[in-house]
């Protein structure tokens, strides 16, 4: 969410934003916002001052009946009784106008990183960087589910029993090997300095909109019934949520955190066929990293932020490469992002794996998280998130690339201590 003042006095900036991420129909909220936010200060000036009004006249009422002066004071009272009446009214006025800035303030985009290139959707990202040499191997690769299959570990016609689509039981050694990767990417930030937690896996409304826009929210979240309460789709959402309505003593950041939590998403739309199996579903497991700090240090947390996904995917020998998200690929409240992709070697092409995003000062300002600095001035602190890893779309990346001509899968060196020494899947 932007600073209102900064809209008020840069429109054409908002509005060029705005058309940089090709949403032109939210042109119009910027100058009805800026109207509204007119109203909204003329009408608190009127009821500030007839709160002053308000409270010398009833100064008045006590002096009058003290010197016997009753009618007087009766006058005066009825003066008062009227003022109250308009008061309230125009309190009621500046509720309605903050709930409907804060609405379309929710709605007008960040403003993207002047680095970020232009484009209208994922098909315009630009590749930055590539990690590892991608390899197509002279043996066929079977489809993932295929090869889970022939170690048994793999059971979607029960889970679509229990669940329906979108949801699997992982069994044996495939199973193993999921939770042998969240446990390798934990200790694997843990030894980058981040401290572990274990967040809530479900937040209230006020965190969802504090951490996502609306329409990320439609797309994403499950809500639970009765309650004011929403499944995870990230411990990003939770791990963020933490510092709602904090101010944090500025010598106490940067705050770095990694997190394991299952996370719960819809997945509306139709997919290809690509997307089966377990590569698009509506449960998983995540490891996640978030970082807290000054605004200034932010470009260089994004960019230690995106390097540890690589770093990790490159040390069990997966080749990945990096794309810098274009701004029509950006969500609302995103100054930039960058992908990280994995190499098929089934499909001979790169899928996406990790996403990591510097979102400025958005979501500091809508959970107010607060940094008390050095000078005694108060600010927006800046928060940066990104995947370390998801095992459903990690483990085709990782069956993938270590699956031998012979059926068998290498296990690489860092995960061996995981899978209890074994150095490949017979």
């Amino acid at each position: 969410m932007l600073d209102l003042k900064f809209v008020r006095e840069n429109p054409e900036i908002v509005k060029q934003n705005i058309r940089n991420k090709f949403q032109d129909a939210k042109l119009p909220l910027v100058d009805e916002v800026i109207a509204l936010d007119e109203e909204s200060r003329k009408t608190k000036k009127e009821a500030d001052d007839l709160r002053a009004d308000r409270n010398r006249i009833s100064k008045q009422i006590g002096a009058l009946m003290g010197q016997g002066k009753r009618e007087e004071a009766e006058a005066v009272k009825k003066q008062v009784t009227e003022a109250q009446a308009h008061l309230a009214e125009l309190e009621n006025r500046e509720r309605e106008l903050e709930e409907k800035i804060r609405k379309i303030m929710l709605t007008i985009p960040n403003i993207i990183d002047p680095s970020v290139p232009i484009g209208r959707n994922d098909t315009e990202n630009v590749e930055v960087q590539r990690y590892g040499e991608p390899v197509v191997p002279d043996f066929e690769i079977p489809y993932h589910t295929e090869i889970m299959e022939r170690f048994n570990g793999i059971d979607l016609d029960s889970a679509r029993r229990v669940a329906g689509n979108g949801f699997y039981y992982l069994m044996g050694d495939i199973a193993r090997l999921h939770s042998a990767v969240i446990a390798y990417a934990r200790d694997f930030m843990i030894g980058r300095g981040f401290t572990y937690c274990v967040p809530p896996f479900m937040i209230r409304s006020d965190v969802v909109t504090g951490v996502m826009s609306f329409a990320e929210m439609d797309a994403m979240m499950y809500k639970i019934e009765g309650e004011d309460l929403y499944l995870i789709g990230t411990s990003e959402h939770s791990m963020i949520g933490k510092f709602i309505d904090t101010i944090i003593p500025e010598e106490e950041l940067p705050k770095t955190l990694t997190s394991y939590s299952p996370c719960f998403r819809k997945e509306k739309g139709a997919h290809g066929i690509e997307e089966r199996g377990v590569y698009r579903i509506h449960q998983f497991e995540k490891q996640e990293m978030i970082v807290v700090c000054r605004p200034e240090e932010s470009p260089m947390w994004f960019d230690k932020l995106w390097q540890n996904t690589v770093d990790l995917f490159r040390s069990l020998d997966i080749p990945v490469r990096t794309l810098e998200c274009c701004s029509g690929d950006l969500a609302d409240l995103k100054v930039k992002s960058v992908d990280v992709e994995a190499w098929s070697p089934r499909q001979k092409k790169y899928f996406e794996v990790g996403s990591c995003s510097n979102l400025g000062d958005a979501q500091a300002r809508r959970l107010r998280i607060r940094v008390n600095g050095a000078d005694g001035k108060k600010y927006f602190a800046h928060t940066l998130n990104n995947t370390v890893v998801a095992p459903p779309r990690m483990l085709i990346a990782f069956l993938e690339n270590n699956l031998q001509a012979d059926g068998t899968v290498r296990i690489p060196k860092a995960l061996q201590p995981y899978m209890g020494g074994m150095t490949e899947l017979k």
